[in-house]
Parts: C-alpha cells; sequence; structure tokens
C-alpha cells in the first residue's frame, strides 16, 4: 500500500504536502501507516488569519455560544469515535489505553462545554473577582474583567496523546475566544488529523478558529506577538528550546509548559503489607506501569517505601508485572502494547542503563524477546530498578525513561521521604498511599509546593479514585521546576492563560454598562410594573422595587422560633442576649428577616418567575430588635440565558431598618421565561 504524506489544514481548506516526505511506522507490526511530508505553507499567513478571520468571529460569540460549539465537537467525535480506536492500534495502545486518549479527550471537551453553559455570563465578558471600592462616596469604583487576547493561540502536542493532548487545549482556548493553531508531534499524528478531520467535517467552528500543522512549523515562531500564547507539552529540553526563542522573550509571549517529571509514589509508614492501601499501592504502580507502556508525563517514575518494608513491596512488584502480557493490543489477553515507535524505544533502553547504574534491575530485562509479538514491532516489557542508597544516586532523580521503567527506593523517616520527594525538583503529581491522616498531612504540607497535584488515596476512596495519572478536567495539569512551570485545564482557570486581566476604573455607572452587571450607584429603574412582571428578555439591569415597611415584633420572633424549632438564645432569653456585646437584648432571627423580605418583594401572581432556586452572598450586617421596622430594595443585577425559552437573573437584595442602615444583602437566584 502507498500513503501520501499527511494534509494541513490553513486558511480553511487542506493543503497536501509537497513531498512523499518520511515514513511514520505502525508501533506493533514496523510496517509503515502514515508519512509526514514538507509543507510549503505561509506561516505568516496563517497567524494572520487566525487573528484577523478567526478571533474575531470568536470574539463575537458568547461563553455560553462557544460552549455550545465544543459540545458540537465533541458530539461529532463521538459519533465517529471507531474510526479512531482503529486507528489508535498502530500507536501501540490497547483497547483500554486508547480509551483514555480518545473517550477520555472527548470527555474533557464535554466538560468545558458544560462548564461554559452553566458557569459563565452569556457575556463576551468575564468579571473577576468583587467591585473595589475606591473612594468614600462610592463614585469611584474598580472592577477586573478578563478578555480575550486578540491573537492566535499555537498549541504543541506530545505524541501519547494525539486525540486527548489536542482536545483538553482545545476546550479553554475556544471557550476563552482565542483561534488555535495544532501541532500534533508526527509520530501519531495519523491520529490527530483524523481527529482534526471530523471535527473541520462537522462545520461547527467559525472560519479562522482552527488551522492544523503537521510537520515542521517553519518560521511561525518569527511571527508571533505578544496577544500570542504558545502551550507546549513535551520535554523539558525542548521547552527550553522553545522559551529561549528571540521572539517570545523580546515580545513576552506568553509560553505554557507542560513537560515530563519523575512523578513520584509513596507508600505511608502506617501501611503494612496486610493493609488495603499496600494493595492499592501495589496495584497502582503496576498500572502506571504499563497503561501506554509507561509513555504518559503522568506515569509514576520514583517509587519510595519504608525501609523495614521495601522487600515485600519489590516482591509483590515482581508478582504484580509478571502477570502482565506485552503484545499485539489486538490479540486477546494482551493487557500491554508497544512503545510509540522503535525509535523510542532505543532511547529508553539507553536511558535505563543510567538509571540501573544507581542500583540493580530487579524485574524485566532491555533484551528478552516478547513471545508472540510481531517482530518489527516496539514492544519493551515494565523495567523495575532496586536503589538502596537514594540518597547517594543521581540518575533516578534526574533522569526519565519515558517508557514502562520505575525505581524502587527506600526511605526512613518522614522527613527523609520528604527530602526524596523534592530531590525530583518538580513534578505534575506525586501520589501518597496512607491511612494516616497527619502523615497525609505532614507530607502535603513538606511537598505541595514541587507538585501540580498530590493524591492522597486511602481505603475510604480507592473505589471511586480515578487514579494516580488521570488529570482531570476540573483540576490543575501541570507542575513547578522539571514539570514546566506551566497550567493547563483546572476548571475555568484554564482559560485564564488565553485572556488578559485588566483593571477597569471609573464610575460605578460607566463600569456596570461595560460589564453587563448593576452595580451599587449605578443608576436604577423605578418606574413601570413591579420586575417579576417583566420576561427575561423585556427586564433592564438596573430595574429595581422599593417595598413598604413591615415591623419586626416579640411576637413575630417568639412565633418563629416555636414554629421552626429555631430557639438559640439570642432570639429567646432577654438576659442572655443583653449579656451578649453583639446585640444587647434579643434579636430576630436572620432566617425570619429572610422570609420576611421576600413577603416584601414578591409579586404574588403567576408570571414570568418560574422559579427561585437558591441564594449567593448571604451576610447579616446589623441586629434587627423588636420594635424595628424593615424594607427591601430588589435591583436586577445580572442575567445569563440558559435556554432559549429560559433565563437566570441575579438580583441584588438590601434589606435595611427605620433608619436606611443595612440589616442584610444577598443575591437572589430567579428563572425567568424568555
Amino acid at each position: 500500500m502507498t500513503f501520501h504524506a499527511l494534509p494541513s489544514y490553513a486558511f480553511d481548506r487542506w493543503h497536501e504536502a509537497d513531498d512523499a516526505g518520511a515514513a511514520i511506522a505502525s508501533a506493533v507490526t514496523g510496517l509503515e501507516v502514515a508519512r509526514i511530508g514538507h509543507q510549503s505553507l505561509d506561516f505568516a499567513a496563517m497567524a494572520v488569519h487566525a487573528r484577523t478571520i478567526g478571533g474575531p468571529a470568536l470574539r463575537a460569540l458568547t461563553f455560553y455560544q462557544r460552549a455550545s460549539l465544543l459540545k458540537g465537537l465533541a458530539d461529532a467525535l463521538l459519533a465517529r469515535k471507531e474510526e479512531l480506536y482503529a486507528l489508535s492500534r498502530h500507536t501501540g495502545v490497547t483497547r483500554s489505553d486508547a480509551w483514555v486518549d480518545i473517550e477520555g479527550g472527548i470527555a474533557t471537551l464535554t466538560s468545558y462545554a458544560s462548564k461554559g453553559r452553566r458557569e459563565l455570563p452569556n457575556d463576551t465578558v468575564l468579571l473577576d473577582g468583587d467591585l473595589e471600592a475606591l473612594s468614600k462616596r462610592g463614585s469611584f469604583v474598580g472592577q477586573h474583567i478578563m478578555s480575550p487576547r486578540q491573537g492566535v493561540a499555537l498549541h504543541i502536542n506530545a505524541f501519547n496523546f494525539p486525540v486527548w493532548g489536542m482536545l483538553e487545549k482545545l476546550g479553554p482556548t475556544l471557550l476563552a475566544g482565542m483561534p488555535v493553531i495544532v501541532k500534533p508531534a508526527s509520530a501519531t499524528a495519523y491520529v490527530t488529523e483524523h481527529a482534526f478531520r471530523i471535527m473541520q467535517e462537522a462545520s461547527v467552528l467559525p472560519a479562522g478558529a482552527l488551522q492544523l500543522v503537521v510537520g515542521g512549523l517553519g518560521d511561525l515562531f518569527d511571527h508571533l506577538g505578544g496577544q500570542d500564547v504558545v502551550s507546549f507539552t513535551g520535554s523539558a529540553t525542548t521547552a527550553l528550546k522553545l522559551r529561549s526563542h528571540p521572539v517570545i522573550m523580546r515580545e513576552n509571549v506568553r509560553f505554557i509548559a507542560e513537560c515530563d517529571s519523575l512523578n513520584a509514589t509513596m507508600l505511608g509508614p502506617d501501611a503494612g503489607a496486610d493493609s488495603p492501601e499496600f494493595s492499592l499501592f501495589i496495584k497502582e504502580i503496576t498500572r502506571e506501569m504499563t497503561v501506554k507502556a509507561g509513555q504518559k508525563c503522568t506515569a509514576i517514575r520514583r517509587i519510595f517505601a519504608p525501609r523495614p518494608a521495601l522487600a515485600a513491596v519489590e516482591a509483590a512488584l515482581k508478582l504484580a508485572l509478571g502477570a502482565v502480557k506485552v503484545g499485539d493490543p489486538a490479540q486477546e489477553g494482551v493487557t500491554m502494547g508497544a512503545l510509540v515507535s522503535r525509535d523510542q524505544r532505543a532511547d529508553v533502553v539507553s536511558t535505563l542503563a543510567g538509571i540501573a547504574s544507581d542500583g540493580r534491575i530487579v524485574f524485566g530485562a532491555v533484551d528478552a524477546g516478547i513471545a508472540d509479538a510481531p517482530e518489527g514491532g516496539a514492544f519493551l516489557g515494565p523495567v523495575l530498578v532496586r536503589c538502596d542508597a537514594p540518597h547517594q544516586a543521581r540518575h533516578v532523580h534526574d533522569t526519565e525513561a519515558f517508557g514502562p521503567v520505575a525505581t524502587l527506593m527506600p526511605y526512613g523517616d518522614l522527613a527523609d521521604a520528604i527530602a526524596l520527594a523534592r530531590r525530583g525538583m518538580g513534578s505534575l503529581v506525586m501520589s501518597l498511599f496512607t491511612a494516616d491522616a497527619e502523615v497525609a498531612a505532614t507530607m502535603v504540607t513538606g511537598v505541595a509546593a514541587f507538585h501540580g497535584r498530590l493524591l492522597i488515596v486511602d481505603r475510604d476512596c480507592a473505589r471511586e479514585s480515578t487514579g494516580h495519572g488521570a488529570p482531570l478536567p476540573g483540576l490543575v495539569h501541570g507542575g513547578p521546576g522539571r514539570a514546566g512551570g506551566g497550567e493547563e485545564m483546572g476548571g475555568l482557570r484554564g482559560l485564564s492563560h488565553y485572556m488578559q486581566r485588566t483593571a477597569l476604573q471609573g464610575s460605578p455607572r460607566m463600569l456596570a454598562a461595560i460589564s453587563h452587571r448593576w452595580f451599587p450607584g449605578a443608576p436604577q429603574v423605578h418606574e413601570g410594573p413591579h420586575p417579576f412582571r417583566l420576561k427575561f428578555d423585556e427586564l433592564g439591569l438596573g430595574r429595581s422595587f422599593k417595598s413598604a415597611q413591615r415591623m419586626v415584633t416579640l411576637a413575630d420572633i417568639e412565633h418563629f422560633a416555636h414554629f421552626t424549632g429555631d430557639i438559640f438564645y439570642a432570639h429567646m432569653d432577654e438576659a442572655a442576649a443583653s449579656a451578649n456585646p453583639l446585640f444587647g437584648g434579643r434579636v430576630a432571627h436572620g432566617y425570619l428577616l429572610l422570609a420576611f423580605a421576600a413577603g416584601l418583594f414578591v409579586d404574588p401572581a403567576p408570571g414570568p418567575v418560574l422559579a427561585n432556586y437558591g441564594l449567593n452572598r448571604l451576610r447579616f450586617i446589623k441586629p434587627v430588635k423588636p420594635g424595628d421596622a424593615v424594607s427591601v430594595e430588589l435591583t436586577a443585577l445580572a442575567k445569563n440565558r440558559r435556554s432559549k425559552d429560559q433565563g437566570e437573573v441575579t438580583w441584588d437584595v438590601r434589606l435595611s431598618n427605620q433608619n436606611g442602615e443595612l440589616v442584610a444583602t444577598y443575591e437572589l437566584l430567579t428563572l425567568n421565561a424568555a
């Protein structure tokens, strides 16, 4: 079979390679599965196309609309996932390995689509934090906002996750409103290209929003600027080379690096060989050494156990690793596939020599054949190294074999364990297996600053734990030091890498108009019908209602106390309440005041308000005593459309006494018909 070089996608059309290029071999058979050729692409024009066509189109959409685009992409990929599974076999992975990449990637995209629709405003500007008071009278205020950077995001991805690696970056970037150029790693580019093609054929994204470069990036870095972002996943060596590019440094191009690191796992001193934590520890190490043949940036490379338990850990790991069947992932019973290429296998074997010089190999061999495996494949069984003098060792703390290789080491007390964990100089993840909360707290205090994520596993969470090596869309993926110093995902935190934080200063009226959110001091509209009579699309921000007063009596307080069972002394015992320096006598229940507030502002007849489903930011500011009178001011503060027929309205509620003093404030959430 003759293979054509994979095309690139630029200027909203496919571009064939100029030549046949270099062959990409199957990791399983060694036979050619695709080619990487040279492209005569105008990289400067690609960047301009993204900035001038894709960027404005995305920025014109609200967060809600961008989230809907992500949902469309995820649906298209899910419908054609079997095409990706078929291609993925040639990368050496098992079906379960490919599931993490393919369906894990789709799930990440879906997660960002869901967060965008549920947690972000149906707007183009994102508020960051609360309004800052800058003057005595409140006429001069400040508000931080986040807006999309007006450049292009260049995503440079690693070979080990050709689908997830692309999608976990695309989710927050497109949701933030930035166009993207995707650069996949050559070894598995044929899988990325097909996933990209599925998304392109779905016709979901606006023109210019997404481009693909298969092969070299040419002079693209020379055309980047201060509004652009480079997000890189790969080796620390390559990250340093790219980060040091003169344009990156001169233009202060935002550079996000997520690098392979010497991730560690540790068995707590309390976890004896007969404990659930010990069994979980062995199971997790075995999984992390063999999933994707150990080719994960989060895979366990360093294993620490109490010195008295070292022999038991070694014996248990050898037994578990001995049950692993390596071979063609298409064959029944195979639990571990091949490395991505024979070159990658050679690199792992070469690196392993240095690591083994710090100790000795106690399981596996680099020269052992794999029974029933195709001869041309890049197969290598799991290799366990034991290092009994970890403080004197160098390679095990400095060198990573990016494959099924891990080193077992002892520690003394917890201080020793902390010192050894830090020797990794920063990693993506560390896991700790212990049932002792004090051990966990001590370790977190000692090592958290050196890791992007800490997983603490005990018998209580093990059944539902996603494991050491699983980055999740709601949690940060990245780490300090050797791990690159960057962050990806982290829920909505991931959007901040592709947005600019700006401090706005001005009058409440001006900032409210810009932010599409009413602020105290901004104009209010009191005339006209009750705000609850207005449909979502009719309701303007700043629309207000001010109620009449209601007297709070001692009878009210006592009735509420007996009716609810809340007979706290501050409400029912005059002597005790008088001794309380905060009250100086009996006071009304806070929740009684909320109930009175609802009675004062509600419009009872059926109308556009469908439901009241929550309160935010509730604060009781000043006590209300028998004989005081309270009134409410209700103001439409923010609106977020949630569907064609419904929208969420946030109301500012201010409860005052007869002297005009605030006694309580909160935000009321209602669901309104459009």
